[in-house]
């Protein structure tokens, strides 16, 4: 096989990897249906709502740790293949279970944690197996923007039809679910194949953390994450006011979710392009600093053709400055390391977003934040990531894609 079919198979695999762990997750093409059970079945609150989101999440807070386990230890002999069958087998027969589980928070949480355990480890072997790819051909930009783009395909499929979901029984999204995850065994079996690698012992894992530990580049990229992220989150904010002061349908808001993937989409194609011309440095910036002022955007948030209008600006916004921290991040991870390095950038997107979410709902909730404030606070936050853009090494983002 030729270097450039190895590539175009690699990609086949990646590609079908985040669509199966990016609609088939319980935050996806489940979300609105969750949060309007949550809200409207179950009675919570903001606060309550947030809490309940960020909990089912907690594997993705812990991908570090699954990124260690498949670097380091081989299963039946490889570090991404059988993880990947494994994971995606379980993942399908939570969804299956979730089917009959009582509407009941204690239920829906336990089942849907699990669910996201499988479609974490899932995650975290496709991550480690893009960042081979990417740091063997030189392409960490283009195959950065390819990630995006798909999972902005994603979301043009899984607004509408989490809109529809939504709609009708939890049962329905369950299945769906389910069969695209199970996606992946098909494909994993027939592409994805690696040399055998022989069993490790537990002593492997002190020299991956001593790797990761001494990867200064990582951590300061992970720290400028963190510094983007942790603005007060609105997400769960924005839902209570699309359907309680906006009167939306779920259907709406599944449209208005549509709107804003075609923008990230377009977005991504963009960056796919820019990565070859503008130094990463370059990108971070603009893209830090358009997310900053679009978001402002939200304080005339109070009409449906504005919220259209402001969801689009923002998924172009938002994405940009995505793209290029997941470029960084791609970057930044250490040779051998892949899954580990990877995942534990993610785990600090993640646990940023969700946990920012709780707090944006508590101010709301309990401090008697208004919604403006909170897009202001938000807006500010984010700002203050721009200075650390330029202490990043310019080893790490002086450089253009290949």
């Amino acid at each position: 096989m030729t270097e450039r079919q190895t590539y175009r198979t690699a990609a086949f695999v990646i590609i079908t990897g985040i669509v199966a762990t990016t609609l088939a997750q319980p935050g996806v093409l489940a979300s609105l249906p969750i949060r309007n059970l949550l809200k409207n079945e179950l009675g919570l609150d903001r606060t309550a709502s947030a809490a309940f989101l960020f909990w089912i999440g907690i594997a993705w807070y812990l991908k570090p740790f699954a990124g260690i386990v498949t670097d380091t230890f081989p299963l039946f002999g490889t570090r991404r293949r059988s993880y990947l069958l494994l994971s995606s087998i379980l993942a399908t027969l939570g969804w299956l279970s979730l089917t009959i589980t009582p509407h009941t928070h204690a239920a829906l949480l336990s089942v849907i944690i699990g669910i996201n355990t499988f479609m974490m480890l899932a995650s975290t072997v496709t991550g480690g197996f893009l960042v081979e790819t990417a740091q063997a051909s030189a392409a960490s930009g283009r195959l950065t923007a390819l990630r995006q783009v798909v999972q902005q395909a994603c979301s043009l499929v899984n607004a509408p039809l989490s809109g529809f979901l939504a709609s009708i029984a939890l049962a329905w999204v369950a299945l769906a679910s389910g069969a695209i995850v199970f996606l992946l065994v098909p494909v994993t079996i027939w592409f994805l194949h690696e040399p055998h690698h022989p069993p490790q012992p537990l002593s492997a894992v002190k020299g991956q953390l001593h790797t990761i530990f001494q990867a200064r580049t990582m951590w300061a990229a992970a720290g400028l994450m963190l510094l983007f992220y942790i603005a007060p989150g609105a997400s769960t904010a924005i839902f209570y006011k699309q359907q309680n002061e906006l009167h939306m349908t779920t259907q709406i808001q599944g449209w208005i979710g549509f709107t804003a993937s075609i923008a990230g989409v377009l977005t991504a194609l963009l960056y796919g392009w820019a990565c070859e011309r503008l130094t990463l440095r370059t990108l971070l910036f603009i893209g830090i600093s358009v997310s900053t002022v679009i978001n402002l955007l939200y304080v005339h948030y109070s009409s449906i053709p504005l919220a259209f209008a402001i969801d689009t600006l923002n998924g172009f916004a938002f994405t940009l400055a995505e793209l290029s921290l997941m470029d960084l991040a791609v970057r930044a991870t250490p040779h051998g390391s892949e899954g580990l390095g990877y995942s534990l950038m993610l785990s600090v997107r993640n646990l940023a977003l969700f946990g920012t979410d709780v707090l944006g709902s508590k101010l709301l909730d309990s401090y008697g934040w208004s919604f403006n404030s909170l897009v202001v606070a938000n807006s500010a936050t984010t700002a203050l990531a721009l200075p650390f853009v330029f202490l990043l090494p310019m080893a790490l983002v002086g450089r253009r894609d290949a």
